[in-house]
C-alpha cells in the first residue's frame, strides 16, 4: 500500500466511465453551457473496458480495493454491464459500486446485478416533481427515479443509498420529505453540501446548507443519534434514527472537510488521474497505456503521483484568496462526485 506526503493510503478508485449524461443538473452540468452543441470526447479518447480493467488491475496491486464507477451518468456508457463483468473478476475489488441517476436503472438493473455490482447509489435532490424537473435541466419527473429505485431493491440491491445536494433556496424545505421517505422504505439518505466543484456552476457560499443545519432540521422531526464511521476515510457522518429505524449521512466537504482521511483517487473518461476532486490538472495514464507501457511503468507512474500527493482543498479553502478559489478546476460531469 502506497501512502502521500501526509500519510494518507490509496484505498478508494473512482472510474468515470463516460462525460456524457442525460441530465443537465444546474450545480454540475447546467443545460446553458452544457447544450446540443456541446463537444464531448469522441469514443476514440476513451478508454476502452479492456483498459480500464488493466487499469484497475494496476490500481488494485498499488492498495485500491473499492472501485466506484461514475459519469456522468454511467448507464449512457453502451453495454457497462461487460465492465462490470470484468471489474468484478478483478483480484483485490472487495466492493464494487455504482453512482447513477437512476433514469436508465429499471432495464439496466437485473443485468448489472448479475454481471457482479455490488451496490448502487442513487443521486435524487427532491421528491418534488416541479422542482425536480427544474434541477435535472431536462424537465424529467421523480417517478422515474422511483422505478429505477424499486428495480435496484428488486434484484438485490442492498443497501442502496440516495444522495442529495442541498442547495438554499432550491431544495432544502423538501429534506426532510426526503429523509421520511427513504427511512420508511430502509433505504439510506444523504444529503450532501453544495460544493464548488469546478468552475461553471456558479457556486456561492451563500447556497450552501451547512451539515449541521441539515441534521438540526431532522432531528427536530424525527430524533437522530450520532453514529461512528464504518471505516477510516467515509466521506459520510452517520446519524441513525433513535427509535433504531434507519440512518442517514451527511457529507460536509464545506463545513467540515475530511480532506486528512481522504483515501481517494479518480480516472476520468479519457485516462487522466486526479487525486482530488478539485484539481486542476490530472496526469495522462492513456497515454503510456497505449503507447506501450508495461503494467510495472504504468504502476511507478500512477505510484509516484500518489506519493507526491497533498492535496486539501477543502481544508484550505477558507483561507484561500478568491483568485485561488476560483481557479480553473476539473468540472464534476469529468471524475463523477
Amino acid at each position: 500500500m502506497i501512502t502521500d506526503k501526509f500519510r494518507r493510503p490509496f484505498r478508494d478508485l473512482r472510474i468515470s466511465v463516460t462525460d456524457r449524461c442525460n441530465f443537465r443538473c444546474t450545480y454540475c452540468m447546467p443545460a446553458e453551457i452544457y447544450g446540443e452543441r456541446y463537444q464531448f470526447l469522441p469514443k476514440s479518447q476513451l478508454l476502452t473496458f479492456e483498459e480500464i480493467e488493466r487499469l484497475t488491475r494496476v490500481f488494485t496491486g498499488l492498495g485500491a480495493s473499492k472501485v466506484r464507477l461514475t459519469g456522468g451518468e454511467p448507464l449512457v456508457r453502451n453495454d457497462v454491464e461487460h465492465l462490470v463483468e470484468r471489474l468484478a473478476r478483478v483480484d483485490g475489488v472487495d466492493d464494487l459500486t455504482m453512482t447513477t441517476n437512476a433514469y436508465l436503472l429499471p432495464q439496466k438493473a437485473q443485468a448489472l446485478r448479475e454481471a457482479g455490482l455490488g451496490r448502487v447509489t442513487v443521486s435524487l435532490d427532491t421528491l418534488d416533481d416541479e422542482i425536480f424537473r427544474h434541477m435535472n435541466g431536462r424537465g424529467f419527473g421523480v417517478d422515474r427515479v422511483l422505478e429505477g429505485i424499486e428495480a435496484a431493491e428488486r434484484v438485490g440491491f442492498h443497501p442502496i443509498k440516495v444522495n442529495s445536494v442541498v442547495q438554499r433556496g432550491v431544495n432544502d424545505h423538501t429534506i426532510v420529505d426526503l429523509a421520511r421517505y427513504f427511512r420508511e422504505r430502509g433505504h439510506i439518505m444523504r444529503f450532501i453540501e453544495y460544493m464548488d466543484v469546478g468552475t461553471l456552476n456558479g457556486w456561492r457560499m451563500d447556497d450552501v446548507v451547512p451539515a449541521d443545519e441539515i441534521v438540526a432540521l431532522i432531528d427536530a422531526e424525527m430524533p437522530l443519534v450520532p453514529v461512528e464511521s464504518n471505516y477510516t476515510g467515509e466521506v459520510a457522518s452517520r446519524y441513525r434514527y433513535a427509535d433504531g429505524e434507519g440512518e442517514i449521512g451527511v457529507i460536509a466537504s464545506v463545513t467540515k472537510p475530511f480532506c486528512g482521511d481522504c483515501t481517494r483517487l479518480r480516472l476520468s473518461p479519457e485516462g487522466q488521474m486526479f487525486t482530488c476532486l478539485f484539481g486542476s490538472v490530472g496526469a495522462d495514464l492513456r497515454g503510456p497505456l497505449r503507447d506501450g507501457a508495461t503494467d510495472e511503468e504504468l504502476a511507478s507512474l500512477a505510484g509516484g503521483v500518489w506519493r507526491v500527493r497533498e492535496d486539501r482543498y477543502s481544508e484550505e479553502r477558507s483561507s484561500l484568496t478568491e483568485a485561488l478559489r476560483s481557479r480553473e478546476k476539473v468540472e464534476m460531469y469529468k471524475i463523477g462526485g
